[in-house]
């Protein structure tokens, strides 16, 4: 819900708000804040709060001075902190000293895409699921190498020793105004997955930043550390980041199919996005993480799961590790499904000795992304130098 400042400060005032975390993401979708008083944030609305930009990656040797608007919408308290003196957030849109959004911040680059979606006549929503490992803390609060628990996939108590973690960590972002869908213990030990229903991306996408926040949170008060990497625990089930798309055009018609078809047809160039790391290559081809690039209505290891649902097709990508940005990958998945469905692209019938295979290191991943002029038309220069090194 969109609040006047006004009522803002009003609300702060009445449930005796003392902290105002302004929040913001680098290139990679690491989450920066910088906390500013009560009486601080009227100014923030009209003027923006200043940072140091140049110390964050993405956004380039010359943005030295930027600033943040927070975005009242994104509005929550946070339910750890005391009741007394409460911390509440805002996500926030990076600007420039004109007051123009920064091209380099991936917030902005996700509202240009949707707002290219709703000029070709397009609604895009997405919906995730996402897979983290807890591990034990030892007697200094340092992470070891030892899973919370043994436990298989969908497991019970006393196996499963995650349940209680997984229903604080729902009850917690349900607080927060987010809708978890479902949750349970994963193949790995230790590990666990939360799906969330789909949402306008830009919903989506401040949720998964939310999410994740919580999730660290809830883990480190229970004693734990939570890792989202790709591959946490050696010969065991990496972390995925699966992404739910649904698309329909401006008559209500489902049109993800052409989105699929697009995604296939560019996954490859925008795979360093989605995977950013050297251990998201390590997982490509373990368990039923995907390798190559295909699709299908059955096979759950395919790059691509379509699935008829009551509210249209739903395409499941299933490469993305959670440690890619979500405004990135949202951003550059709503322009592969518009080309998609510009160019009207068809699903293609593939042999398997047809299928190609996603980048296999990082380095062919940087490589494919910087011959793209897909990818070089949507992701700005600061932001593809602080991924590739050029």
């Amino acid at each position: 819900m969109d609040y006047t400042s006004e009522e803002i400060l009003q609300y702060i005032e009445e449930e005796d708000v003392k902290f105002i975390r302004l929040m913001f993401r680098d290139a990679y979708g690491v989450q920066k804040n910088i906390s500013v008083m009560p009486g601080e944030l009227k100014k923030a609305f009209t003027d923006g709060v200043t940072i140091n930009a140049r110390r964050i990656d993405g956004f380039g040797d010359d943005s030295q001075h930027l600033y943040l608007k927070p975005d009242a919408s994104t509005l929550a308290i946070l339910p750890w902190r005391p009741e007394s003196g409460r911390v509440i957030r805002m996500f926030c849109d990076v600007c420039t000293s004109d007051g123009k959004p920064c091209e380099s911040d991936t917030r902005v680059m996700l509202e240009n895409a949707v707002a290219h979606a709703k000029q070709e006549g397009v609604e895009f929503k997405f919906g995730s699921k996402s897979e983290f490992y807890l591990f034990k803390l030892d007697d200094e609060g340092n992470r070891t190498e030892t899973p919370y628990d043994e436990a298989g996939y969908m497991d019970i108590a006393p196996a499963d020793k995650g349940e209680n973690i997984r229903r604080e960590i729902c009850l917690t972002i349900e607080e927060m105004g987010l809708r978890p869908e479902r949750s349970h213990h994963e193949q790995g030990p230790g590990q666990n997955e939360i799906d969330f229903h789909h949402g306008l991306p830009l919903e989506a996408a401040d949720q998964m930043s939310t999410f994740m926040m919580v999730v660290c949170t809830v883990a480190g008060r229970n004693g734990l550390y939570a890792d989202f990497s790709p591959m946490p625990v050696k010969d065991n089930p990496g972390n995925g980041y699966h992404i739910n798309i649904y698309a329909t055009d401006k008559d209500g018609n489902d049109v993800c199919r052409y989105v699929a078809a697009g995604i296939l047809d560019k996954i490859r160039e925008i795979t360093l996005f989605l995977n950013p790391s050297e251990g998201s290559y390590r997982r490509f081809g373990t368990g039923t993480a995907p390798d190559r690039v295909n699709w299908s209505e059955g096979s759950e290891s395919a790059l691509l799961h379509i699935a008829e649902r009551e509210i249209g097709v739903r395409t499941e990508l299933r490469s993305p590790d959670a440690l890619s940005n979500p405004y990135l990958a949202y951003s550059l998945l709503i322009e592969a499904g518009l080309y998609g469905i510009k160019n009207k692209l068809e699903l293609p019938n593939l042999a398997a000795d047809d299928e190609l295979l996603l980048p296999q290191s990082y380095k062919e991943a940087c490589e494919t992304a910087l011959k793209s002029e897909f990818v070089k038309n949507i992701v700005p220069s600061a932001v593809l130098q602080s991924y590739t090194g050029r």
